[in-house]
């Protein structure tokens, strides 16, 4: 969970709240309720740490993972509305150097590669394809990714090698919900996890120890927007073919450089 209390786009939890209600008298005056009092919640709790640390060594004892993502986000409409989009990724690992992510819809349709030499961002509805050398592992290429070209994956936190460990340098407070049985067809340990800008809440299998359903919100960010991953059709340690982390099509595509969004330029003409 890498980047679950960064930024961006992923990864996606919803802040934990809790509220006082305040009960009003008819024709008499306000009076604020006391304030509650309760068991103090230890800022990492054993219970908590010892959900994610079993989700944590699940995921790096893997050699291969497959899973789908869907990633949803908050956007404010014209008149402010709130507006919810979702985009699906296909994801393919191979640990510690190889990425495949396909990302049908919503939006745009985009493939990216990344075989341990050579990362690609390929758009097939354009045939247009960037190309770079990459670092040698996925823990950089994470990195070099989002330099090179603001690119986020918002699973980015679980295909790390070692994902509690990046998600321990932001975590300030850690603690149990409960159980749960509506998410993803399976019994889940919920977990609310917090940092100094961002709370997150998890759902991960209790008896799988993977993480079905990521919710997060972010408390500096402007549109207060909240931002959700749901993770399904797990498959671990099942063999890969050679040739899933190379396209031969988006190869011959036509070349743009690495760069942010905004700061794409289309290709030269053909003479």
């Amino acid at each position: 969970m890498q980047r679950v209390l960064k930024v961006a786009i992923c990864a996606g939890f919803l802040a934990l709240a809790a509220s006082t209600p305040v009960a009003f008298a008819d024709d008499a005056p306000a009076q604020a309720a006391p304030d509650a009092v309760g068991p103090a919640v230890p800022p990492l709790e054993p219970k908590a740490l010892e959900i994610l640390k079993a989700a944590s060594a699940t995921l790096a004892a893997t050699k291969t993972l497959q899973f789908t993502a869907i990633s949803s986000y908050e956007r404010a409409a014209r008149n402010a509305q709130p507006l919810y989009f979702s985009l699906v990724h296909e994801v393919t690992v191979e640990k510690p150097d190889k990425l495949r992510v396909i990302t049908p819809g919503d939006g745009t349709p985009d493939e990216f590669y990344y075989d341990g030499k050579t990362m690609m961002a390929y758009v097939p509805s354009a045939d247009l394809v960037a190309v770079s050398d990459a670092p040698p592992t996925l823990d950089k290429l994470i990195d070099e990714a989002w330099s090179k070209a603001a690119i986020y994956f918002p699973f980015e936190d679980i295909i790390v090698s070692d994902p509690l460990a990046e998600l321990s340098k932001r975590m300030k407070s850690a603690f149990y919900v409960g159980q749960s049985i509506a998410v993803g067809g399976v019994k889940t340990d919920m977990v609310a996890v917090a940092g100094d800008d961002v709370a997150a809440e998890v759902w991960i299998g209790a008896d799988d120890h993977l993480l079905r359903l990521v919710r997060v919100a972010y408390a500096n960010e402007p549109a207060r927007a909240h931002y959700e991953t749901q993770f399904s059709n797990w498959k671990l340690n099942e063999p890969v073919p050679a040739d899933a982390f190379t396209s031969q099509k988006a190869a011959k595509a036509a070349r743009i450089e690495f760069a942010p969004p905004g700061d794409l330029q289309p290709p030269p003409a053909v003479k």
